[in-house]
């Protein structure tokens, strides 16, 4: 392990888990550089908002092509400044491209006016764009949490001021050109290099016209606050500490593969990671087995080499929390099967671990491990699965592994979740909507849900200069 670098106190810093180096550091705008560019959105807005969706929608479809072409670099800056491993940056990127594709070819059709049946005349519900949007993204998925806000929204008429997690200022500001290149006038798409203590000062904003957070239920919980003094919108996709639930054992060499996938994909820093694994009582034993071979197997490295499978978390602050978490849970009687603790080398790493024997009142019960820990917990029935399922605070995504089809669809009817995927692990595609209950936020982001949450759904209703004059109020 190294010791956390040496940054400029004001600055906003790039720096490479995988060995703790500095790559670059930026300035933070002043409070009259984001007084302008929050003035510069509203009045892009005013003409942005006047050009057919198909216009708007040509730019985003446009980036989606750009960003294709520029994938070694979006990809290699991705891993540089977060840790994570070289094919998911690609995964990663491939994934934009197809979000960027799909509102530019969908987007058009998503918007079209709603008639609505009346006796006379006419009346129709017109989607109608807001104006300028604050989008507060992570830094978990520096792309892809950008693009599912930003590319719905931009295609509706809405323009974007993007406040990025301050660890990623390489992927916001590439990004931006990324934008700017495919034909965003300016003012369009804005990124804002500023700390998190300017985000309620940008919220108070009278241009500012709705918010979007991905990040963690306190961050959502502070940003709603604000918001709604102002009387804005806002959609919040929050943490979550999703189950995995093991019915059978059919395939079940199958079924631990998804479990890692699951829980190791970006090494376990997804708000929709498999982390809770809850197995019926015959398949147990077996499954904490296997999952432990499949564990112990993992090899740590640099995250730019594509024969690493463990690579670091996103920071030295990241990987110091989950340690902790991990011992404090031991401590209060947790068992602890494989891990637990930091790798003997330098970086943000942490050794893949697996809990059992987790009870209520332990940390690792109720807090999101964020991070390559596994929490594994047998139970004896299907309703037992279903409470401890839904004995959390969360409610994001949720996993049923089973060959009946019918008994997994019956279960993912009595979970709280915004999402349960059956037989294959919680997971994103452009025209699927995303979202979550209870403290994992609320409102929906991609699909056609995702272009309706910040629109004016504007009543247009039209009568004959003939018909008679009436009025009535609910």
């Amino acid at each position: 392990m190294t010791a956390t670098p040496s940054i400029t106190r004001t600055s906003i810093a790039s720096v490479n888990p995988y060995n703790n180096e500095v790559l670059r550091e930026f300035p933070p705008m002043t409070d009259e550089e984001i007084h302008r560019a929050v003035e510069a959105a509203h009045e892009a807005f005013q003409s942005w908002r006047r050009l057919a969706p198909a216009e708007r929608a040509a730019v985003v479809r446009m980036a989606g092509e750009l960003i294709l072409e520029r994938r070694d670099e979006f990809a290699r800056t991705i891993t540089l400044e977060m840790g994570k491993r070289i094919g998911e940056s690609y995964d990663e990127v491939n994934l934009v491209a197809d979000i960027l594709r799909y509102y530019g070819d969908h987007g058009p059709d998503l918007l079209a006016d709603r008639p609505v049946p009346v006796e006379e005349g006419s009346a129709v519900v017109a989607n109608r764009p807001l104006g300028a949007l604050l989008g507060v993204m992570p830094w978990n998925y520096p792309l892809y949490q950008v693009a599912r806000f930003a590319a719905p929204n931009l295609v509706a008429g809405n323009t974007i001021l993007l406040k990025h997690a301050s660890n990623c200022p390489q992927s916001a500001i590439a990004l931006e050109q990324l934008f700017r290149d495919a034909g965003a006038p300016p003012g369009t798409y804005t990124n804002l290099l500023v700390p998190a203590a300017k985000v309620a000062q940008i919220i108070d904003d009278p241009f500012v016209q709705g918010v979007s957070l991905t990040g963690s239920d306190r961050a959502g919980a502070n940003v709603a606050e604000r918001a709604g003094r102002n009387i804005h919108k806002t959609v919040l996709e929050l943490g979550g500490s999703d189950p995995f639930i093991v019915l059978d054992g059919e395939d079940l060499d199958r079924t631990v593969d998804a479990a890692v996938v699951g829980r190791m994909s970006n090494m376990g820093q997804s708000c929709v990671s498999a982390k809770r694994f809850i197995v019926l009582t015959d398949m147990y034993r077996d499954f904490v087995e296997r999952l432990r071979q499949r564990f112990a197997a993992l090899v740590p490295g640099d995250p730019l080499d594509p024969a690493t499978t463990l690579g670091p978390l996103s920071s030295e602050q990241a990987a110091e929390n989950l340690v902790s978490q991990v011992q404090e849970t031991v401590s209060q009687g947790a068992n602890l099967v494989i891990g637990g603790g930091r790798l003997d080398r330098p970086g943000a790493f942490v050794e893949a671990t697996i809990l059992t024997d987790v009870r209520p009142g332990m940390r690792a019960y109720s807090e999101e491990l964020f991070g390559p820990v596994a929490v594994v917990y047998q139970v004896a029935n299907e309703d037992d699965a279903v409470s401890l399922a839904n004995d959390s605070p969360y409610g994001l995504g949720g996993a049923i592994f089973s060959r009946d089809l019918d008994r997994a669809q019956r279960l993912a009817e009595r979970l709280d979740t915004g999402m349960v995927w059956i037989n294959h692990p919680t997971s994103s595609r452009p025209e699927l909507p995303f979202g979550g209950i209870k403290c994992s936020g609320y409102g929906r982001e991609l699909a056609d849900l995702g272009i309706q949450e910040f629109l004016n759904k504007k009543l247009i209703r039209t009568f004959p200069t003939t018909s008679a004059i009436g009025f009535s109020h609910g």
